[in-house]
This record gives structure tokens, C-alpha cells and sequence, in this order.
């Protein structure tokens, strides 16, 4: 038995990099009263510089940076900001939120959903900006602005993500939206229609789908790019600056968003 336990350690090893690190608390999110662990990624050279830096924020942060933690594989965020490092100087401090399990999708669902529970996404979003940014801006070397800060997220993160930007363009200018989970509710449009307004040319979002996600998945983003280029027409405003991936063959899963991360990232932040 006990050689059985040791080859599924070894199996499971951590694959975090040592720019990775953990809040020593996990931090209470007072209107959802439960508490969160949060992962960091500090850019190299962060210790000993006094260099402040931009800030992503973004969900399911088990997925992130560990095969020790991920669902289904990782993301290999970490490795993909050393290398973009090494090789462009693209230096990014990324905040990780982990879900909450059980409680995941009523967490990343800002609009009610009456198959799924109770929509708690207004309310987790409101952590985020509310308790968890002024936190890491107090205690990290951060550009707090929203010229510098973003969110990012797939499928039901790609859908909290889509809101958080429209509703918080003041806090956010930045967004990845991968394969997100527009099929949740509708209202995820009128939102972004009612809200496109605030928006401008200094945002820039990223959306990004694969065609063997679902039947529906190419065509929900078509659909949203359309509405934000045809009201941003209609009204006279700026349009935020929109990058569409819609990649053959790419599949609803940590592999094919790891891919890209590197892309959106050079896009939000180069």
C-alpha cells in the first residue's frame, strides 16, 4: 500500500515553477461567506526590483500553473510568462482565483440559470474588486490602474470574464475570453449591449473558440463580435479593440487554451 501512495506522488509531482506562490491565508469573500485560496505568478527578478507591474486576474487558478492541482491539465501559465520574459521582456503578474468546487458554477454565473442554482457571479466578481484587488494592490509591486490590469477565463470563466470587463470597464481593460459559456444565459448580450457604451478603444479583448467545442460555440461568438461592431456602429462610440480566434479543430479543454495563452497575453499586454 504504501508503494502504491509514493508512485501516485511521484505521478502527480508538483510542476509549478518557483515564481509561483500561495497566499499564506486564504481570504474570506464576505458577502459569499466562504473563504479562497489565491495563487500568484511573480514575474523573475520580481524580489529585488522596484518595478511595478501589470496585473491579470484570473479563475479556476487550480488549473493554471500545477498538474499536482489541475482538473485536466494545466495551462503552464508560469512557463509561458518566463519564456515571453526571456524572449520580450513581457513581464505580467498573474492572480490566481481558485473555484470553489461544489460551488463553481453558481460562482462564475453572474445571470440566473434555473438548471443550475443560484447565480452568485455579481457577487463574486464585486470579491474580486472590492476585496481582492485593493488587497493585492496594498501588498504587491502593482500598476492598480485599469490601463493595467486585466481578467481572463475559459468556459464558464471565459462567461464571468465577458462580464466583468462590460460591468467594471473602470477596473478592467483587458480581457481573454476563451470558449465561454455564452449558451448559460442570454442576457449575457443585452448586457454587453447595455454596457458597450462605456467601453472604448483603450479596451481590448481577446475571444477565443475552437470548432469542435459544440454546436453552438462559433456561433455564440460570432453573434457577440456582431453585436458589439454593429452597436458600436449605430451609436457612434469607440469599439474596443477586439481580437477573434476561431481556431479549426481546437477542443473545449486546458491543452488547446494553454496554446494560446502566450498569444492573448502579447495582445493585452505587449
Amino acid at each position: 500500500m504504501t508503494m502504491l501512495v509514493a508512485c501516485e506522488q511521484q505521478r502527480f509531482e508538483s510542476t509549478a515553477t518557483e515564481n509561483v506562490v500561495l497566499l499564506e491565508q486564504e481570504l474570506t469573500m464576505n458577502e459569499l461567506q466562504r473563504t479562497r485560496q489565491v495563487r500568484l505568478y511573480l514575474p523573475p527578478g520580481y524580489k529585488d526590483s522596484e518595478q511595478h507591474y501589470p496585473v491579470l486576474y484570473m479563475h479556476d487558478a487550480q488549473n493554471l500553473f500545477d498538474t499536482q492541482t489541475a482538473y485536466a491539465g494545466e495551462w503552464q501559465v508560469d512557463e509561458a510568462l518566463n519564456t515571453l520574459h526571456a524572449e520580450k521582456g513581457v513581464a505580467v503578474i498573474v492572480v490566481g482565483i481558485d473555484n470553489g468546487g461544489d460551488k463553481r458554477i453558481n460562482e462564475l454565473s453572474p445571470w440566473q440559470n434555473d438548471d443550475y442554482g443560484q447565480a452568485e457571479g455579481e457577487a463574486y466578481v464585486r470579491f474580486i474588486v472590492e476585496q481582492l484587488k485593493p488587497y493585492i494592490d496594498e501588498h504587491y509591486k502593482t500598476k492598480p490602474d485599469a490601463a493595467n490590469t486585466g481578467v481572463m477565463g475559459s468556459s464558464l470563466g471565459g462567461l464571468i470574464t465577458q462580464y466583468a470587463i462590460f460591468e467594471y470597464p473602470n477596473v478592467f481593460s483587458k480581457a481573454g475570453v476563451y470558449s465561454p459559456s455564452f449558451w448559460f444565459s442570454d442576457a449575457v448580450y443585452e448586457h454587453a449591449s447595455e454596457k458597450l457604451s462605456k467601453l472604448s478603444s483603450e479596451h481590448k479583448i481577446h475571444y477565443l473558440v475552437g470548432t469542435e467545442e459544440g454546436s453552438d460555440s462559433v456561433a455564440d461568438i460570432n453573434k457577440m463580435v456582431s453585436i458589439i461592431s454593429e452597436a458600436t456602429a449605430s451609436q457612434a462610440v469607440n469599439q474596443p479593440v477586439l481580437l477573434v480566434n476561431i481556431v479549426p479543430g481546437g477542443e473545449h479543454n486546458e491543452s488547446f487554451w494553454a496554446q494560446h495563452f502566450a498569444m492573448t497575453i502579447e495582445f493585452l499586454y505587449h
